[in-house]
């Protein structure tokens, strides 16, 4: 698993990610994008776990985006039932290619600007299993994942303090993983009202 933090308050968000990512089958380490825009109407969508089901989840988002009656509201009650949709092919995909289903995870959050409410607005996504629904709360102050070396630490919406704070969850990430897991630099999207900026603080 890699880095998903999110700060959020009624007039700006930040939303940060690393880009480390890893081939399952070869294992050869790349950058990926784990953080992606639908600029139109100023949202974010940004996941941890598998790469290919954030970009099939991305993908759909940005597809609902051209309807006429869009909104962030819709988007963000539509993306649940959608990976409980999907999750069997993701689970049959890992089967034919010999993976482990104990590494199947998912997390994603969406976070924009609510034409409706005139505030930014969130919602995280996490699942894990067939069994279960898709997990989905509503993003009050944000989230940080992992937050456990986070607790304790003051909120700041500034790109030292956003980037120190990766870096202290990529160092237990790979610690408690014993490898290489999270890492590479890491890329955040600024929000507001008509603006989305996308910057990379630095490696991590």
């Amino acid at each position: 698993m890699s880095i998903l933090n999110v700060l959020m308050t009624p007039e700006q968000a930040v939303v940060a990610v690393d880009t480390l990512a890893q081939d399952v089958l070869s294992g050869e380490l790349s950058e990926g994008a784990k953080l992606l825009l639908i600029p139109q109407h100023n949202i974010v969508v940004a996941g941890r776990g598998s790469g290919q089901f954030f970009l099939r989840i991305y993908q759909l988002c940005l597809e609902a985006s051209f309807r006429k009656a869009f909104s962030i509201e819709q988007i963000m009650r539509e993306v649940g039932p959608v990976m409980d949709q999907l999750w069997p092919n993701y689970v049959q995909a890992a089967l034919d290619a010999g993976l482990g289903l104990d590494q199947l995870n998912s997390e994603i959050v969406v976070v924009g600007w609510s034409k409706t409410q005139n505030q930014i607005v969130g919602t995280a996504y996490a699942k894990s299993d067939v069994e279960s629904h898709a997990r989905v709360a509503a993003l009050v102050g944000g989230i940080a994942s992992p937050g456990e070396p986070l607790r304790g630490a003051p909120d700041s919406f500034e790109p030292e303090a956003i980037l120190s704070a990766g870096r202290r969850q990529a160092e237990y990430l790979n610690d408690q993983d014993g490898r290489l897991v999270a890492g590479g630099r890491l890329i955040a999207a600024f929000l507001q009202r008509g603006e989305a900026v996308v910057k990379d603080l630095g490696t991590i």
